[in-house]
C-alpha cells in the first residue's frame, strides 16, 4: 500500500466534512489552502509587475500539487535542489526544472542526461571544469543540457570563486555541442535571514554589485547571460527593485516558517505572506500542573531552529519544549487544569523545508474542513 493511499485510508472520509480538521490522527502536518493560494498569487503579481520571470524553489514543499498552482499563477517552471525532486517533479509533468546544486557523480549524471533527454526544460548548475565535461560528455547534441554557472555569493558552499573563473566556465560550457549556456546563478542564503530590512538591503547591495561586475565580465568575452537567477523570500523585494535578477527562486514564501516571518519583508509595511502550514498535536497526558505531554517531538519537527511556537488550543504565553522523539511539552502555569487528554494544539512550524521532509502527506484543510491530502512528492529525495 502506498504512503498517500494509506493516508488516505486513515482520513479520507474525512474530507468534505466540515469540522475535520479536529478529528486527523496526530501530529500531521496540515496546509490552509486559502492562505498558500493568497500567498501564491501575492509572488507571481510581484515579480509580473517587476518583469521577472518566477522559478519557486520546490525544496520547501515537495510537492507536485504545489507546484502545479505556482506554475497556474505564472511561474515559468520550478527550482530543485537535487536531482531526485527534479525526477520526482517531473514524473508530476512539471516543466522547466532547474536543479540549484550541482551533480556529479557518474550515476547521477546518468539519471540527469535521461531526464533531459526526456524534454521539458531540464537545467543544472556547475563550478567545476572536469564536472563540466562529464555533463558534456554525458548529453546528446539533439537534446543539449542547460547549464548555468554558479557564482558563490562568500559562504564558500558551491560556486565560481571570482570572475575569471565564471568566464571560463562559462566559455567551456557554450563550447561544447551537448551544453547550452544558460546563464549564471547567485544565491545568497546568508543574506536572507538578516531580520532587519536595511540591514538586509545593505548587504544585497553589496552582492548585487559584485554580481554586475560578474556580468559585465562575462559580457565582454561574448558570453552576457541570457538568465540571471537567484534571490529567495528574504530578499525578493530587494532583487526586484535593483533589477539584475530575470528570475527569482523564491520558496518558503508558500509556507512562511517562523524564520521568515521574524524578518521584515518590506520596509514600514504589512507582511506580505502568511503562516500556512502548521503542526497539529494531541494532548497525551495532563498529570502535572504547569505542563501537558503532546504527541508532537523530535520526530515531528526539525531542530535546526528555535522550538515551535504555541498558536492555538493552550493559555496565552504558553511554551513549547521537546521531550523526546515523540513527545513534546506544553508548558504554561496551570495549563494542565485548562487542557485535557485528546485536546488538540496547533503549532507552528519553525522551519519548514526540513520538516515537510518528516511527512508523507500534507492534509489541506479551508478552514476547519479537511478538503484533500496531498502526497510530499519528493519526501526523501536527497540524492
Amino acid at each position: 500500500m502506498s504512503v498517500l493511499s494509506d493516508d488516505r485510508r486513515l482520513h479520507g472520509q474525512l474530507i468534505g466534512r466540515q469540522g475535520s480538521r479536529a478529528d486527523l490522527n496526530t501530529p500531521v502536518l496540515v496546509l490552509d489552502l486559502d492562505v498558500l493560494e493568497r500567498n501564491i498569487a501575492t509572488m507571481a503579481k510581484a515579480a509580473a509587475a517587476s518583469g521577472a520571470r518566477l522559478r519557486p524553489h520546490a525544496k520547501t514543499h515537495k510537492s507536485v500539487d504545489i507546484a502545479r498552482l505556482q506554475i497556474a499563477a505564472g511561474a515559468f517552471g520550478l527550482c530543485c535542489a537535487k536531482l531526485g525532486e527534479a525526477e520526482a517533479l517531473a514524473a508530476g509533468d512539471i516543466p522547466n526544472l532547474h536543479i540549484t546544486s550541482p551533480v556529479v557523480s557518474a550515476p547521477a549524471i546518468a539519471r540527469l542526461a535521461a531526464l533531459n533527454a526526456r524534454g521539458g526544460g531540464l537545467s543544472v548548475v556547475a563550478d567545476d571544469p572536469d564536472n563540466v565535461a562529464a555533463l558534456a560528455a554525458a548529453a546528446s547534441p539533439d537534446h543539449p543540457l542547460e547549464v548555468f554557472v554558479d557564482i558563490d555569493p562568500g559562504i564558500r558552499r558551491t560556486g565560481v570563486a571570482s570572475d575569471e573563473a565564471a568566464v571560463a566556465l562559462a566559455r567551456q560550457i557554450a563550447d561544447a555541442p551537448a551544453l547550452r549556456f544558460g546563464g549564471v546563478q547567485k544565491y545568497c542564503g546568508r543574506e536572507q535571514h538578516i531580520e532587519e530590512f536595511a540591514a538586509r538591503r545593505e548587504a544585497i547591495l553589496a552582492q548585487t554589485e559584485a554580481l554586475r561586475r560578474t556580468i559585465a565580465a562575462l559580457t565582454e568575452a561574448g558570453l552576457a547571460p541570457p538568465v540571471v537567477t537567484g534571490g529567495g523570500t528574504g530578499t525578493h523585494r530587494i532583487d526586484l527593485e535593483l533589477g539584475v535578477f530575470n528570475e527569482l527562486q523564491v520558496g518558503s514564501y508558500v509556507f512562511m516558517d517562523d524564520q521568515y516571518l521574524a524578518c521584515g519583508l518590506t520596509e514600514g509595511e504589512e507582511p506580505p505572506y502568511e503562516r500556512s502550514l502548521f503542526v497539529d498535536a494531541r494532548v497525551v497526558s495532563a498529570n502535572h500542573g504547569p505542563l501537558v505531554t503532546v504527541d508532537a517531538g523530535f520526530k515531528a519537527f526539525s531542530t535546526d531552529a528555535d522550538p515551535p511556537a504555541v498558536l492555538d488550543g493552550a493559555p496565552a504565553g504558553a511554551k513549547f519544549a521537546f521531550m523526546g522523539d515523540e513527545h513534546g511539552a506544553v508548558i504554561a502555569p496551570g495549563v494542565s487544569e485548562g487542557l485535557k487528554v485528546g485536546d488538540l494544539v496547533r503549532l507552528a512550524v519553525p522551519h519548514c523545508d526540513p520538516t515537510v521532509n518528516l511527512y508523507d502527506s500534507y492534509h489541506v484543510v479551508r478552514g476547519d474542513t479537511v478538503v484533500d491530502i496531498w502526497p510530499v512528492s519528493a519526501r526523501g529525495r536527497s540524492r
